[in-house]
């Protein structure tokens, strides 16, 4: 590493207003400082996340501080076993007047969008969010239709409750950047959130810090953190170990080096830096990855196995040198 100039900072305004942004979305989700810097590093990755968690934990209402914290267009799309591909994409009707089609917007058309118990679906519906997710655009009927810009889906699924529902199949989770879980709160930010009396997500009042052309400017400096090829080597030997590791039945494909680079590159830039260290790349690797590989033995419960693949991927990591 010695080639990386340390002295390198992020530029100043980049940092700042990361920080609000930072500070906007934590004034109401209290204690929940590392998932909140992820969901912000997803953001700037220009990735999507998925957040597996019991009910009433806060993940709509994370989505929704993030929304509000960047004056963006929001919208809610709820999963369920009988919603179709046109109700989230939208449709062509015939308009009388013109004669002609005319393409309606589904919700997709915003700029973070909830995707709530999005394994509650069918693998069709499913499968319909797989183009807007990897190019930002809508085809229907042979036309190109582009979404929000900035774009991101959040989507929630609960981890326990799997009755009535479909697990989303490897290419579809190959999609999200990161997956994350919320936790309990702690004692002193329950008491918090209760004395606060905030009952319903859209009811609370976050800040409006940033605007959609501040985040396109910090996605493309995101893209110019610099990221030495020693580093790049480490996060290639990462993501081979998970391809030769006996416990995984398959690993982490090229699509996971990239999306570890882009982490690493937005944790770098959310910490004041222009440059990517090996201990930003190390702190991704969970999220990142841990939802890109399954067991060759798979638990009967879903749950569990995301632990085990959890416990053996951090064995794995600790094992490959980090540069120095």
């Amino acid at each position: 590493m010695s080639s990386i100039d340390t002295s390198a900072v992020a530029a100043p305004k980049a940092l700042e207003s990361i920080n609000r942004l930072r500070k906007a979305i934590e004034s109401t989700i209290r204690g929940k400082e590392d998932v909140v810097e992820r969901v912000i590093c997803c953001l700037l990755a220009s990735g999507h996340v998925l957040v597996e968690d019991l009910p009433g934990l806060g993940k709509t209402t994370l989505a929704h501080c993030l929304a509000r914290a960047i004056d963006c267009h929001f919208s809610r799309i709820q999963f369920t076993s009988d919603l179709l591909p046109s109700d989230i994409l939208g449709v062509s009707i015939y308009d009388e007047r013109v004669k002609s089609f005319a393409f309606r917007q589904g919700p997709i058309f915003a700029n973070i969008v909830l995707a709530d118990e999005i394994n509650r679906s069918t693998p069709k519906t499913q499968s319909s969010l797989l183009e807007v997710m990897d190019r930002a655009k809508v085809s229907v009927d042979g036309e190109s239709h582009p979404v929000g810009n900035p774009f991101m889906v959040f989507a929630t699924q609960n981890p326990v409750d799997y009755e009535g529902t479909f697990p989303l199949p490897e290419s579809q989770l190959d999609r999200f950047l990161m997956c994350l879980e919320m936790g309990y709160p702690e004692f002193d930010h329950e008491v918090a959130i209760l004395r606060d009396n905030d009952t319903r997500y859209d009811q609370i009042n976050t800040p409006s810090v940033l605007s959609a052309a501040d985040i396109l400017q910090l996605q493309e400096q995101t893209r110019q953190v610099f990221t030495e090829d020693t580093v790049l080597e480490y996060i290639v030997r990462i993501v081979q170990a998970t391809r030769n590791e006996t416990e995984f039945r398959v690993g982490a494909s090229p699509r996971g080096s990239i999306a570890l680079r882009l982490a690493a590159q937005a944790l770098a830039l959310t910490r004041g830096r222009a440059f990517v260290i090996p201990e930003d790349v190390f702190a991704m690797v969970q999220p990142v990855l841990c939802h890109r590989l399954s067991l060759r033995r798979q638990s009967s419960d879903p749950f569990e196995s995301r632990q085990l693949i959890s416990a053996c991927l951090k064995t794995l990591v600790n094992r490959i040198p980090m540069p120095t």
